[in-house]
């Protein structure tokens, strides 16, 4: 158990606007600048070419990320057992992780689009933020929040999507997009 926070909250980052994770990403910045231990899952992904998983080497002892997805794109009609047997798998852990309190930041990142594929229940995400260690703050992201779940947060933020580059054809950039 870290000393870092004396009380963890529950923040989630949703819509569909672009900076979910990049707002998680800049909160995690902040955190190990002060001296508090960060992990990062991100659901639904597996890249490790993503800027997030070299950074990550070169932010010292207090900052890991793991992913817990596999390459490509899971379907949102018929997700296939793969994918739903990852996302439980991952869930386990980040369930294991925030009840265990070892890190002061826990960022479940993707972890709502989880839901919103039906990887996992929103009963089991329930159950994480109401057994969580007192002290670790827990940020969720991810399109489409369920309102059950925005109730029992403390901060909940939408990304609102007004203009995106990629309607006008703007391919995804290395640095900036991944």
């Amino acid at each position: 158990m870290t000393n870092g926070l004396n009380k963890g909250l529950v923040q989630i980052y949703t819509g569909n606007g672009k900076g979910k994770t990049t707002a998680a990403l800049g909160l995690a910045f902040r955190a190990v600048g002060r001296g508090l231990k960060v992990h990062i899952m991100h659901f639904m992904k597996f890249d490790p070419d993503y800027g997030e998983m070299t950074s990550a080497a070169k932010m010292g002892p207090n900052w890991t990320v793991e992913q817990v997805g596999r390459r490509g794109f899971v379907s949102y009609t018929n997700p296939a057992s793969e994918d739903i047997a990852l996302a439980q798998t991952a869930f386990t852990r980040a369930l294991q992780l925030a009840q265990q309190g070892a890190y002061d930041l826990l960022i479940l990142d993707e972890l709502v689009n989880a839901l919103g594929f039906r990887l996992i229940e929103l009963d089991q995400v329930l159950e994480l933020v109401a057994t969580k260690a007192a002290h670790t703050e827990l940020v969720l992201t991810g399109r489409n929040a369920p309102q059950q779940l925005i109730e029992v947060a403390d901060l909940v933020t939408e990304m609102k999507d007004i203009k995106h580059y990629y309607d006008a054809g703007q391919p995804a950039r290395i640095g900036i997009e991944s």
